[in-house]
């Protein structure tokens, strides 16, 4: 597998060589099982805003999107007026997609409906791995999936509660970056990290 020059030591998943911003986002945050909804909601807006461009690019927009939606809070981000949608399609800090735009306010309005039935979203999301992480023991990038049965299942659910810009490609996105999912190469030095952070 390809390495880092500076540190020649530890070996990563080849995808996320090439700037610093993206090896830092796998060392620190990639794969690790997230129970926290409002990080469940940060990476759902920034995977929705992705479709069809590279996480690269919307890793280098992230803290505009942080400043753009109120630190990822969900319950402002629901009350959010049409007035803002035409202030955001100003924003050279973000992707400025009406349609994104607007998915990312209604997406927030139906995640709270479902910590309202669910006690949580986290609840709500990890029951489509029965509360465990999937470990696929990756021993190359053309080993993993862009999507699976269970990304099938809950992108199909999220469809149904009203939710919009969460196909499974998307879902299965969401579930590798917050661990529902270990998808690092097995000799990758985080691979056995993460593995140790499940539940």
């Amino acid at each position: 597998m390809a390495n880092i020059s500076q540190d020649p030591n530890k070996f990563r998943c080849p995808w996320c060589l090439g700037f610093e911003q993206y090896v830092k986002y796998h060392d620190q945050e990639w794969g690790v099982p997230v129970y926290e909804d409002k990080i469940h909601f940060e990476f759902l807006i920034l995977e929705s805003a992705q479709a069809g461009l590279s996480w690269a690019t919307i890793l280098k927009k992230r803290e505009g999107y942080r400043k753009a939606f109120a630190d990822f809070d969900y319950k402002i981000v629901a009350d959010l007026p049409d007035s803002y949608v035409s202030e955001l399609l100003q924003d050279p800090s973000i992707i400025r997609n009406k349609l994104k735009i607007e998915a990312a306010i209604n997406n927030a309005k139906h995640f709270m409906e479902v910590q309202s039935e669910f006690g949580s979203f986290s609840n709500y999301i990890w029951d489509f791995v029965d509360g465990k992480v999937i470990d696929r023991q990756l021993k190359t990038l053309q080993n993993a999936p862009a999507t699976t049965s269970e990304s099938d299942k809950l992108s199909k659910d999220l469809k149904k509660r009203g939710f919009k810009f969460l196909g499974s490609t998307t879902i299965y996105a969401h579930m590798q970056a917050t661990g529902l999912v270990n998808d690092h190469l097995v000799d990758c030095f985080r691979y056995e990290e993460v593995k140790n952070l499940a539940i």
